[in-house]
């Protein structure tokens, strides 16, 4: 099915214990059954991808009932190469888990997404701002291609991360007129469940090693001595991973080109992994698989938002905002926006985070 893409992967570690990754994923070779929903691996870059299996082979197996299959690695890395496979592996319903080096090819994980739906919410992680307000295209700058070639399918954009003393203070005003998201490292830290929604609300994550921390993860493209510590991305990782919505996740930024940093590096990374997997397995099915067992809240607003409908996951206990206006068909899928219950505090009182206005002038 795959093998025209990809290799296998070999020489994988073997099964230490019998509660070890090994011993409960499966290794892609052509024929095998796939299921739908269960996840996949995909090494983007084959080095990083390797020096992730040794270390996430031996990690524990906590998730009884999980199909889990690794994929293997590319044969070829053009992105005209890798589109056909993803829209492969996500017409096939499988959850594809991306790990790679090059951040460039963000556009075909974004590629391939549209074969499934015409407009992307896009949630990226990142020390620094991906795009720039001219439409040039430069490998620092890797998502000037989304947002300028193909900002008809760019429903949103939320960045995670950026901080300050990287960031030309013109692009924040820039995302404010585009209505994007955009999070900074320090107000991420203020209150790191308040970015829980965020994430929710993305079709397509993906997470640049920059954004950690260079000592919680020396193979960096371009190493920072700031950024997340690892706990925090493992962190941000599980809240992805938990997303309903979400169907594709990268990993991406790793530098296989220096040896002597690429043990720490993966050990690093496979954790994240791992931590994506924990909050996958705990998916419940919530908005939009089902909106059974949400329950309504109906907030008096102001202004030319005279009521405010929330909804609560009784299984969950998450929350959402419904957009009080009427919304093309296209965009039915995006009319509940993920918030927190703090948020609905806000709004009985009155207040909304500058988030949630934003969200309605996107309709």
């Amino acid at each position: 099915m795959f093998d025209h893409w990809l290799l296998p992967a070999k020489n994988t570690p073997a099964p230490t214990t019998n509660y070890s990754w090994a011993s409960h994923i499966d290794v892609y070779q052509n024929g095998a059954t796939l299921l739908p929903k269960q996840c996949v691996l995909i090494g983007l870059d084959t080095v990083v991808a390797d020096a992730l299996r040794e270390e996430l082979y031996p990690m524990s197996w906590a998730f009884p009932g999980l199909k889990f299959t690794d994929l293997g690695n590319l044969r070829k890395t053009g992105e005209d190469f890798v589109i056909p496979l993803l829209k492969e592996v996500m017409d096939s319903q499988l959850f594809p888990i991306l790990i790679g080096g090059n951040p460039s090819l963000l556009y075909a994980q974004f590629q391939a997404f549209l074969s499934l739906r015409d407009h992307v919410n896009l949630a990226v992680i990142d020390e620094r701002v991906p795009v720039s307000q001219e439409k040039k295209k430069t490998g620092e700058k890797y998502l000037n291609r989304i947002v300028h070639q193909r900002r008809e399918n760019l429903f949103h954009l939320s960045l995670i991360g950026p901080q300050a003393h990287f960031t030309n203070p013109a692009i924040i005003d820039w995302f404010d007129e585009q209505q994007f998201e955009y999070l900074r490292l320090g107000q991420a830290r203020e209150n790191f469940a308040e970015v829980e929604p965020l994430l929710r609300d993305a079709d397509i994550i993906a997470l640049h090693l920059d954004a950690l921390k260079r000592a919680e993860a020396p193979g960096q493209l371009n190493p920072s001595p700031s950024g997340f510590f690892l706990e925090e991305a493992c962190q941000l990782c599980r809240y992805a991973g938990m997303s309903d919505k979400l169907r594709s996740f990268g990993i991406y930024g790793i530098d296989g080109t220096v040896k002597r940093k690429l043990k720490a590096t993966a050990e690093a990374v496979a954790q994240m992994v791992w931590y994506f997997t924990e909050g996958y397995y705990q998916r419940l099915g919530d908005y939009p698989v089902s909106n059974k067992g949400l329950t309504e809240y109906i907030v008096g607003g102001k202004g030319e938002y005279q009521q405010l409908t929330f909804w609560k996951s009784v299984q969950s206990g998450r929350w959402w905002l419904q957009v009080p206006v009427e919304t093309g068909h296209q965009h039915q899928r995006h009319r509940l926006i993920p918030c927190s219950y703090n948020d609905y505090k806000l709004a009985t009182q009155q207040e909304l985070p500058d988030r949630l206005w934003n969200a309605f002038r996107r309709f």
